[in-house]
């Protein structure tokens, strides 16, 4: 079964950058869809951005398009969100998900506050 580990969240000033990655455990991450989530308090977690397995196409969330980049190494076994301009509605957890032949597995996510 894949596990996957976000790292690289924080607290960083409106208008930064950060750089999430998720690693992936197991030989199969190559055949998985993979996506980031977030889920700020009180609110219900959301889609940010998607990638295929081979990295071909990808997907975001309206509100992040153009300032977000979701890239994957399958060498490496892991994903990216490279995450520009942040604002402080971009405040979340950030949560890594694989989508492959032996279902769906989420991460535990990473903390991103966005704040002067």
């Amino acid at each position: 079964q894949v596990q996957l580990v976000e790292s690289g969240g924080g607290l960083v000033q409106p208008g930064g950058s950060l750089r999430l990655s998720c690693v992936a455990s197991g030989s199969i991450f190559s055949t998985y869809v993979m996506a980031w989530y977030r889920q700020a308090p009180g609110k219900q977690r959301e889609l940010v951005s998607s990638i295929t397995s081979g990295g071909s196409t990808v997907n975001y969330k309206d509100s992040v398009k153009g300032r977000f980049t979701i890239s994957r190494d399958n060498a490496k076994n892991t994903v990216y969100l490279q995450m520009n301009s942040l604002k402080p509605e971009d405040t979340a957890v950030y949560y890594c998900r694989g989508v492959g032949p032996n279902g769906v597995v989420w991460g535990l996510g990473t903390q991103v506050t966005v704040s002067s």
